[in-house]
This record gives C-alpha cells, structure tokens and sequence, in this order.
C-alpha cells in the first residue's frame, strides 16, 4: 500500500525522538514571527522543522546518521537544488547545548531572506 507524505509526516510527528521534542518545545516557548514546522514534507522528504518563509530546514541527526553521510548529502543537494538551505546538528547537541542550537538557528533566520509576500490586488474596480 502506498502512504501519502502527508500520513508519513504525521507518523514521524507521533514518534519523534526526545532531540527532536526537546527542540519543538523550544520552538513553541519562543516568540518568532515565522512560522517553524515540524516533519514538514518537501518533494519526496520529510525534514524533521522547516521555516518555509526563510525556505530553511533544520534537520537533527542520532547516531544511525555516522553511517549513511553519503546518503544524507544526496539529500541536502536534493532540497539545496529546490531552494532550501540545509543546517544540521547532532542529537547531543540539541540535548546538551539547546542554547548553542538555538542561537545558530536564530543566525540562520536572521541570514536568509524571507521570502516575498505577493502584493494585495488593488482596492476598487478597474480603472480607479
């Protein structure tokens, strides 16, 4: 049987690791004007928090990451090819230095440009 994204999104939000909850509680504490998702799908990838408005992934890696480098750089080329920028960091990071990733992150934010709003139609009719 074939799983939407959308679905395989939802399943990793329900088993997330405990980086991953520690950092989205962190998120969620914060007050930030762009909006962070979590286990947001791109193309064929779910990146575990995206701020689609700065086109930034954020992506935490465990231990079973050491392992298959090559394949998570064929992934960062995939979404840096679409537009989005990739930043990673380690599990015991995030578990033991959140200040650190936090600030990184914040400098992330505050380097990419958001992207643009499109402009609101004009008011009235035409010809006014």
């Amino acid at each position: 049987m074939v799983r939407s994204k959308t679905h395989r999104a939802r399943m990793l939000r329900r088993n997330a690791t405990q980086a991953e909850r520690v950092l989205w509680r962190a998120f969620r504490a914060m007050a930030r004007p762009e909006r962070i998702r979590r286990q947001h799908p791109i193309g064929r990838y779910v990146a575990d928090f995206a701020i689609p408005s700065r086109k930034l992934v954020i992506e935490i890696d465990g231990g079973q990451h050491a392992s298959i480098v090559a394949r998570d750089s064929a992934r960062t080329r995939v979404l840096e090819a679409r537009g989005w920028r990739v930043i990673r960091f380690w599990n015991n990071d995030v578990m033991s230095n959140l200040e650190g990733v936090l600030e990184t992150i914040a400098a992330e934010i505050e380097r990419a440009p958001s992207s643009p709003r499109p402009s609101p139609p004009p008011r009235g009719g035409e010809g006014e």
